[in-house]
This record gives C-alpha cells, structure tokens and sequence, in this order.
C-alpha cells in the first residue's frame, strides 16, 4: 500500500492500473481490503485508487469525530497527490455517505458515482437514538458491538454460507482502535442529508441496491433512484448489504460498465 500525509497523518490506499479513473471508498468497520477482487478484475481496464478511510486499515485517525465532509477531503487530498482531474467514485454504505459529501464539495472533479448499498437520507429520530446506544455500546466494550453487528450484514439464510467473510470482518474490526469505531459513528450520525446533492447532479448515478439489506430503506429506493438527472440502478434479489461478497461478478460487471459509460462525451 502507498501512503500520504493528511494533517500529519497517515492515509494509505492502493493504486493499480491504467487509464480512466474509479476509486473505491469501503464502508464502516471495513477497509480497502473489501475491494480486493474488484481491485484484480476492474485495474484490467481503468485505474483504480482504493482508500483505507480515516481510522481504518491502515490509515491513522485524524479527528475524535469523522465528518463525511472532513472524509471527503481526505480523497481530495490523495487524488490530489496523485494528479488524479476526474474519476467516478463508487462508495460502499459510510463509503455512499462520504462520495455524497465529495459530490457536494467537489463536483467538478467527478464522472459519475456509484452509491453501493447506500443512500442519501440523514438519520431519521429513530436511527438517530439507536446510533446513540450503538455508541454506549462500543464505550462499554467494543468487541461485543463488532461481535453483533457484522453478522447483520447478511441476510438471516445466508449467515453460515458466508460464515468464513463474517470471521474475518469481525477480526478486522476487533483490531480497530475504539476511538476510530466511535469517530465514524459520531460522524455518520451528524451527516447531512444529500437529496439534493442528487437532485443538482449533472453526472450520471448507480445505485446497487439489495433487497434483502436491513441497513438500507429499500422501501424508499424507488425515492432516491428518481432524484438525479440520469440514473441507473441495480436491486439484487437476494442480497443483502454485502454486495462485493454475496454477488461479486454482477456486482463488479456492473460498476465496470458504468465507469466506461462515464468516459463517453454525450454522460451527464
């Protein structure tokens, strides 16, 4: 993995491949480790930049409270040390959250984004205050948080099929430090709502959805799939919030297609 200084911190990702640009931002409790077989497939065809989010993988924390925004800044900074003008930027659940942020701030540096099992909604009252146990929880015993949530990931049937993921997702997120888990919980609790971030977008959006995914209101895709300009979307039936795992070749055939689509001049 490269690595850059962000505030005088360290912020790592992967670089592999050539020519148009598509970076990848995991979700909470995960790291760029999420995007591996994406990574071998997609760097064929496009350059792809990977980026462990602050305060996990193997980037440093660098706030008690990661704000998507202060996220997004985070990505600005290394495509800006990498010479990087544009790209498409695909975003998995937090990882949605932080290229909303990007696509407010930033606009004129994107092709299109990909919101990855992910949406633009702020937390209603209601997740507010479960967000708000979940943060007791983790101060009291962050294992025992990381021990429940993961499996939640995956639909009930399917738990044991992916059993040997689970483990090592739960394994990754033990080893992270508490105040990381507690910085991107803060920050994911606080966001804004980006509807109309959506609504005023020129570029084209994917949404990959999963029917079965219990953190997503997939009774409001139909909502958000019609905010922007042009819209694509891509609802599995059977899957969950784990997409990259539980559908990896539909999943990543259908991002590799949209980037390409993003590079022709009549995209908007």
């Amino acid at each position: 993995m490269k690595t850059i200084q962000f505030k005088g911190k360290k912020i790592a990702f992967v670089d592999h491949g050539q020519g148009p640009c598509l970076v990848l931002l995991h979700g909470f409790t995960e790291s760029s480790g999420i995007w591996k077989q994406f990574i071998r497939h997609l760097s064929k065809r496009f350059r792809v930049v990977a980026i462990d989010l602050p305060g996990f993988g193997k980037s440093d924390c660098v706030a008690e409270v990661h704000t998507m925004e202060g996220m997004a800044g985070v990505v600005k900074k290394v495509l800006r040390e990498l010479g990087i003008k544009r790209c498409v930027l695909a975003g998995h659940s937090m990882g949605g959250y932080v290229t909303l942020a990007f696509a407010r701030i930033y606009p004129s540096l994107l092709k299109g984004i990909c919101i990855f099992h992910s949406h633009p909604f702020a937390d209603t009252p209601e997740a507010r205050e479960q967000r708000d146990r979940a943060i007791e929880v983790i101060r009291a015993d962050k294992f025992n948080f990381v021990l429940q949530f993961i499996p939640t990931l995956f639909s009930d049937d399917t738990r044991e099929t992916y059993r040997r993921q689970i483990d090592a997702l739960i394994g990754e997120a033990a080893a992270l430090p508490k105040e990381a888990i507690l910085a991107a919980m803060l920050g994911m609790r606080d966001r804004q709502d980006s509807t109309g971030v959506l609504k005023n977008l020129k570029i084209p959006v994917l949404y990959i959805l999963g029917m079965k995914d219990s953190k997503i209101p997939v009774d409001r895709a139909g909502e958000m799939i019609l905010l922007p300009l042009h819209s694509e979307s891509l609802i599995l039936k059977n899957v969950a919030h784990m997409g990259f795992y539980e559908a990896p070749r539909v999943t990543r055939q259908a991002l590799g297609d949209f980037v390409t689509r993003c590079q022709m001049p009549d995209a908007r």
